[in-house]
């Protein structure tokens, strides 16, 4: 009876990998329209459409910091006919930052892909630091008399803040703003002398040289502003703090169905103009496999809730 359910289990394995999709999939997006996130869902799904011969539906299910509709995919039936796009805070911080969640990332979803990344500037008013080594030497000798803006408590910005405190040695106090438009332009302005904020809400003045990148948050420098050089480059070995985002599934979703859904992913985020949209929106699109994803979702989770602990970040 035991070898019976086994080949049972092979067999509708099998049978599920031929068959799907044989419906539409709807898509999940835990972001309001008109972000960089549901702009490369939207780019990609017509193109999944065509590759997997059924109409990929996207839904945008906003709130709690992209946990409403994170939550709603992982309640989904396991059977590949629900994905959805996830965040950074949903997959990785949020489990630091929230006494409880209404989905465990780890157990109740399965990874399918990495999307894309989204790296972040610090950025100065010309009155400051010109460098970052600057920047460092100028914090360690005035302790908490910098400050740095950064988009909501709790944001990737605002850990990337800390991050650099713990890694630099210094103490820059965050001011949190609603959003990365309003810390750019209260730093072109002078009201606050940093911040860490988005690409595309800086990097007009960047370039008009109104404020300074000092640095850009990721391991390699950025398609959109090549000039800018790396935290690593710059004087601060190791560093590395980024937004990203990602496909999952329900946990228990069949592995052939994950690949399946990974293949035709990354053929349509390898299509010029989608990529080009994507880094229009201030997004470095990235894919990888299900099993790296994975993995890179726990080396995050880690990362940050040491961050958060050592930091003493609350959500107010």
């Amino acid at each position: 009876m035991k070898g019976l359910a086994i080949v049972l289990l092979l067999w509708t394995g099998l049978a599920t990998a031929q068959t799907y999709p044989s419906k539409p999939i709807r898509f999940i997006v835990s972001f309001p329209p008109g972000g960089s996130s549901d702009l490369i869902v939207r780019a990609i799904a017509p193109r999944m459409g065509e590759r997997l011969g059924q109409p990929v539906v996207v839904e945008n299910r906003p709130g709690a910091g992209g946990m409403i509709g994170v939550e709603a995919v992982a309640k989904a039936p396991p059977d590949g006919y629900t994905i959805g796009l996830a965040a950074a805070g949903a997959l990785s911080s949020n489990i630091s930052l929230y006494p409880s969640m209404p989905y465990h990332p780890e157990k109740d979803l399965a990874p399918v892909s990495m999307l894309a990344m989204i790296p972040f500037f610090l950025i100065a008013h010309p009155s400051q630091a010109a460098s970052l080594k600057e920047l460092i030497e100028t914090a360690r000798a005035r302790p908490g008399a910098l400050s740095y803006g950064y988009g909501g408590n709790g944001s990737t910005m605002h850990l990337a803040g800390e991050l650099f405190n713990m890694m630099a040695n210094v103490r820059v106090q965050g001011v949190p703003y609603k959003g990365s438009g309003p810390v750019s332009a209260d730093v072109l302005g002078g009201q606050v002398p940093l911040g860490v904020v988005d690409v595309p809400s800086a990097i007009a003045n960047v370039r008009a040289g109104k404020i300074r990148a000092l640095a850009v948050t990721t391991k390699r420098r950025i398609t959109a502003a090549p000039e800018v050089p790396t935290f690593e480059e710059a004087g601060l070995p190791g560093y590395e703090a980024v937004g990203w985002f990602g496909t999952v599934a329900p946990a228990g979703t069949p592995p052939d169905v994950i690949r399946k859904l990974n293949s035709e992913i990354r053929g349509a985020l390898s299509v010029p103009d989608v990529r080009e949209r994507a880094l229009a929106a201030g997004a470095e699109p990235y894919t990888d496999s299900p099993e790296e994803f994975a993995a890179f979702i726990r080396e995050e989770t880690k990362k940050w809730a040491e961050v958060i602990k050592a930091a003493g970040v609350k959500l107010q």
